[in-house]
């Protein structure tokens, strides 16, 4: 990521690029296109090479196998081994791909993100037009496989970051961890680790016939017991290598370690690509002991869960009665034609040049419960729309400069009233510019909370006039 590079806005690529390579698993070989996608696309696979060009959402409710990878599967296509993949287009901060692929499997390359990393720089990240919003986890969320001896927690925090602790019981690895304290480093720090497994686990799959693509250039191979003269003739024949020998750190066939915690770091790797399955851009400290691709997905599940329940409330403003306010009722007097009983703001306790805040806090001695229900008092959906009109109107003024204006509605769309105001509630007004003011004309979208729910929200135009 450059250095102005701006995580809150969407990014996507700026021209397509190709890669060709080899499956690990299937041995097919797969041509492979990254391409620009519009704001809000997010990251897709396309099948081309089937009919009808199925296209599968890179999304952990389609996951349908983790055995060797993780695999998609949708429309009645799959595209496996993603997770490196995903991992590039995080740790480079793009949002918005259509990945074309003409086979089952995404190409291996050497086991790490890095080959992913260089064509997205030869395309170039671009920024687009359009928020990106973030997912801020707000409590602690955790997952643990006893019989996996896997823990995984998110906790809140002001980035994403992630912590790995790898202990496979082996005197070669040994007890490792790595850690990534922003994305900005994943290109650095993280994505050359390549992935890895131990000998044994490399004899059950060539035993089964599943790494067909498999070579000694695209994977770490951990030998943690001796192995015989007979086994490295059989390794060197599957490999097509003459000079196939362990090393006495226990690593096959003299690779030299980008890290000495290579292993642990592209464990990290992995749970950022498979985390990308969430689908939704998350603030959160991850840390992962013994993470694998099952229950990264499974995590994945519990956050995007933990994420859908509570989106409604993302976006509530945090009242707190004990803080000062920003402009009390003697400000907005001064600055809103209105008086009792027709004001509706009591105060102004958040604003900034794009949106304000404001408090209503509703007794049972209002005007207007009188006459609007008797004996059922419900405040009137014409006076919320009033009270957000008016907080909307301190914005407005003060964004006008010197002088003294008015506002005045132009326009009321969308309006939806979701729950009744009623006595003893505090209405939160929030009031947020959908574009710039123009020749006196403000176009804002109000929302009332009472509580963590949304009362009522509605689009408004008004008209700044100078007294």
């Amino acid at each position: 990521m450059s250095k102005n590079f701006n995580p809150d806005k969407q990014h996507t690529l700026k021209k397509s690029v190709n890669i060709s390579g080899t499956g690990l698993h299937t041995g097919i070989l797969a041509d492979m296109s990254l391409k620009p996608a519009n704001a809000g696309f997010g990251v897709k696979f396309q099948r081309v090479d089937l009919p009808n060009k199925p296209v599968i959402k890179a999304d952990c409710d389609l996951v349908t196998d983790t055995s060797r990878g993780t695999t998609l599967e949708a429309n009645g296509a799959k595209v496996s081994t993603v997770e490196h993949l995903l991992a590039a287009l995080v740790g480079m901060g793009v949002d918005n791909c259509l990945i074309e692929i003409n086979g089952p499997e995404v190409p291996i390359m050497d086991g790490s993100s890095m080959p992913f990393i260089e064509i997205i720089e030869e395309a170039g990240v671009e920024e687009q037009d359009a928020a990106k919003v973030w997912y801020s986890i707000d409590e602690n969320l955790y997952l643990t496989d006893e019989d996996k001896r896997v823990e995984m927690v998110i906790m809140p925090a002001r980035e994403y970051q992630i912590t790995t602790l790898i202990d496979f019981n082996s005197p070669v690895l040994g007890t490792q961890h790595a850690e990534l304290k922003t994305m900005r480093n994943f290109k650095d720090k993280i994505s050359t680790c390549r992935t890895f497994c131990f000998l044994h686990e490399l004899e059950m799959l060539l035993d089964h016939n599943l790494i067909k693509g498999g070579d000694v250039n695209n994977a770490i191979v951990v030998v943690d017991k001796p192995v015989g003269e007979a086994e490295l003739e059989r390794l060197k024949k599957i490999f097509k290598k003459e000079d196939i020998e362990v090393k006495s750190e226990g690593y096959l066939n003299n690779l030299e370690l980008r890290f000495p915690n290579e292993p642990a770091r592209h464990k990290l790797l992995d749970v950022v690509g498979d985390l990308a399955l969430i689908g939704y851009p998350v603030k959160g400290r991850v840390i992962a002991n013994r993470p694998g691709h099952s229950t990264n997905i499974a995590f994945a599940k519990l956050i995007k869960k933990h994420i859908k329940a509570n989106k409604h409330i993302k976006d509530i403003p945090n009242y707190d009665p004990t803080t000062p306010a920003v402009y009390d009722l003697q400000y907005i007097e001064k600055t809103l034609p209105h008086r009792f009983p027709f004001l509706l703001v009591d105060k102004i306790v958040d604003l900034t040049d794009e949106k304000i805040i404001g408090i209503k806090n509703v007794t049972f001695n209002e005007w207007f419960f009188q006459g609007h229900f008797p004996g059922n008092p419900v405040m009137p959906g014409v006076l919320q729309i009033e009270a957000l009109a008016q907080c909307g109107g301190i914005l407005a003024i003060n964004l006008s400069g010197e002088g003294q204006y008015d506002t005045y509605f132009l326009k009321i769309d969308n309006c939806k009233f979701k729950q009744m105001v009623k006595p003893g509630d505090t209405m939160i007004l929030k009031m947020e510019l959908t574009a710039p003011i123009r020749r006196g004309i403000c176009e804002m979208h109000g929302t009332v909370y009472v509580g963590n729910k949304v009362a009522t929200e509605a689009d408004l135009v008004a008209q700044i006039v100078k007294r």
